[in-house]
């Protein structure tokens, strides 16, 4: 079996038992997280009180083994290839730093800030908003790859973008989330949000770096890292279903006295996912990128880094809070509706390349293109 081969049942292995259930697996954590916050109250309460610098350390280890086995993926040296699709790497990189997280904000505060002000708990609107943002301040990394895949995206370039989202989100979440939330009438405590994109980005991506150069100092280096992914896959899931479990045996509550406030919060997380990948996708047609590149750049532009996101959220406003709740919907709803997106793209090819000057996907991806990974 060739690498391509191998990453095409790799990608589908792990879409069956993780991404393409993650909704599943979501929807009975909800429920087991409400059973248990509510029989187990205390215990709940003593896991959060376990935190320094409002930073809770049992979530600070789930998100490491959430994300460490994802960076494994990820090759820093596939930095180089931007330059070839210089044009896709623009364009993603203005919807998710330059567009995405400020209409998320708009979309926040014109929904849950004011039309459906009324059906929501005045004191968590600010909250709500803040998780919003947060989410969106958060480009995807490692759900990215299977997204690209599903759409045969050119996995050099998929890989270059996260690598660079993932350089670029080290010093400019942090700013655009305090500017944002500054505007949001709320006090960001800078040590915790630079602590936390250092404990949850710069940390894993060194270790996993490492770990990957080691891995490959081996003789079938490739095969080695393969099967270390494999093994730690099952780790990463029961750490985010034990995350989910941890959020939802707070929220629980909450989410039975107003199950709505789901739905409402669902509603702008939507119309951002749809509004910011349709204009990655038609900015990208527009430059006449090929459409190997302009699928990824839609999606990466779409998708979030739900995990930091979470993450953060608690570490800002802690396990109770409507930012937990807002971010946490975002793992909801992503995968259906990131699934939606990649029919989209797909089924919309033959007419992306109608325009004069797209480089057909034959020359853009031949057969033989594959990714060592």
């Amino acid at each position: 079996m060739n690498n391509t081969q191998s990453k095409a049942s790799s990608s589908k292995s792990e879409m069956g038992l993780f991404e393409r259930y993650l909704t599943l697996w979501v929807l009975l954590c909800i429920v087991a997280g409400i059973v248990l916050g509510h029989f187990l109250p205390s215990a709940f309460q003593v896991l959060g009180r376990i935190e320094v610098a409002q930073i809770n350390l049992p979530v600070a280890i789930l998100v490491w083994l959430i994300i460490i086995p994802m960076l494994l993926k990820i090759d820093l040296k596939a930095l180089k290839g931007v330059k070839q699709h210089w044009r896709g790497v623009g364009v993603t990189l203005f919807v998710n730093w330059g567009v995405k997280p400020f209409s998320m904000a708009l979309l926040g505060w014109l929904f849950i800030g004011f039309l459906f002000r009324d059906y929501l708990p005045a004191e968590q609107i600010d909250s709500y908003i803040a998780g919003l943002i947060i989410l969106a301040a958060a480009p995807c990394t490692a759900m990215v790859f299977v997204w690209s895949h599903l759409m045969r995206g050119e996995p050099h370039f998929t890989l270059s973008q996260v690598a660079l989202n993932d350089v670029i989100m080290v010093f400019a979440f942090a700013p655009i989330v305090a500017l944002l939330l500054g505007l949001s009438a709320i006090t960001v405590p800078w040590d915790t949000l630079l602590l936390s994109v250092l404990l949850y980005i710069v940390v894993p991506l060194i270790i996993a770096s490492l770990w990957r150069r080691k891995l490959l100092q081996h003789q079938h280096g490739y095969a080695r890292l393969g099967k270390v992914i494999k093994r730690l896959h099952p780790f990463s899931l029961s750490a985010l279903l034990a995350t989910l479990i941890l959020l939802f045996g707070f929220q629980g509550k909450q989410i039975l006295a107003q199950p709505l406030i789901i739905v409402l919060l669902a509603v702008p997380i939507l119309i951002q996912v749809f509004f910011n990948s349709g204009l990655a996708y038609l900015l990208n047609r527009q430059v006449r990128s090929p459409h190997c590149v302009a699928g990824p750049s839609a999606l990466i532009g779409a998708s979030n880094f739900f995990e930091l996101a979470v993450a953060t959220a608690i570490a800002l406003f802690g396990f109770e809070s409507g930012a937990a709740l807002a971010t946490v919907v975002g793992v909801l709803i992503e995968v259906p509706v990131m699934l939606v997106a990649v029919r989209v793209v797909n089924q919309s090819r033959s007419w992306y390349e109608r325009r004069s000057g797209v480089v057909p996907y034959e020359k853009c991806c031949p057969p033989d293109l594959h990714l060592h990974q």
